[in-house]
């Protein structure tokens, strides 16, 4: 009798359990499906991720990449991007890409960031659904070019759309990740909608591009690639 009562109530705290877990995740899906509430959430992440980052990156050009100063704000974001990726998950996860009329360019912006400063394995895990929010015109091209960029360098592959830099620490100092095909870059960027690599390098980096450098080191790239695959 003992055994049978003891069974009755582990199914009955099971039940409860597995309604609140059901509970709430509904009640996440609809504070979501409020709009506003959806643009404050992100508007709190796009804060944490980016204010720090902004200070660190002001405190690399005054004291250098590798200072104590710079540090400081390199571990502040770093705990506050462990947060805000859990809920760019739970935002995605639970009520998909939101629409572009609810969330506009801003919201779609801190999303992609938040991915884009994400492991790899969750930056390639999210990228179907980033291409099928293109398809249905709820993100603009650029998000997903940026992201798909960002993960071929991370494969050691060459980038397609030339936005991703990357820091040298043999010249200390910053250049662009090598691109196929540098002679037509532009001519890709403007086929999905974005400007002049040179524009766009200069706006973000203040940095100058020189096609005939990066024709040499996209050479130079393949070729020790190659040599490394023999």
């Amino acid at each position: 009798m003992k055994i049978k009562t003891l069974a009755i109530v582990l199914v009955i705290i099971t039940s409860c359990s597995q309604g609140q877990k059901k509970k709430k995740t509904q009640q996440t899906k609809d504070q979501y499906a409020d709009g506003q509430y959806l643009i404050q959430v992100l508007d709190t992440i796009w804060t944490a991720e980016q204010v720090p980052i902004r200070k660190r990156d002001s405190l690399m050009e005054v004291y250098g990449v590798d200072s104590k100063e710079a540090e400081v704000y390199q571990k502040i974001y770093r705990g506050n991007h462990t947060i805000n990726i859990k809920k760019i998950k739970a935002i995605l996860n639970n009520h998909g890409w939101p629409e572009w009329t609810v969330i506009g360019d801003q919201g779609n912006r801190t999303i992609c960031n938040v991915l884009q400063h994400a492991d790899q394995v969750t930056r390639e895990h999210y990228i179907p659904m980033m291409r099928q929010a293109v398809l249905d015109k709820k993100l603009e091209p650029r998000y997903l070019v940026r992201a798909e960029d960002r993960i071929a360098t991370d494969k050691g592959e060459l980038q397609i759309y030339g936005g991703q830099m990357k820091y040298y620490p043999e010249t200390k100092s910053f250049n662009v990740w090598p691109v196929y095909d540098p002679v037509n870059i532009d001519k890709r960027r403007a086929e999905i909608g974005l400007g002049p690599i040179a524009e766009h390098l200069k706006d973000r980096f203040d940095f100058e591009w020189n096609l005939e450098e990066q024709i040499k080191r996209t050479e130079e790239f393949e070729t020790e690639r190659k040599n490394k695959m023999k």
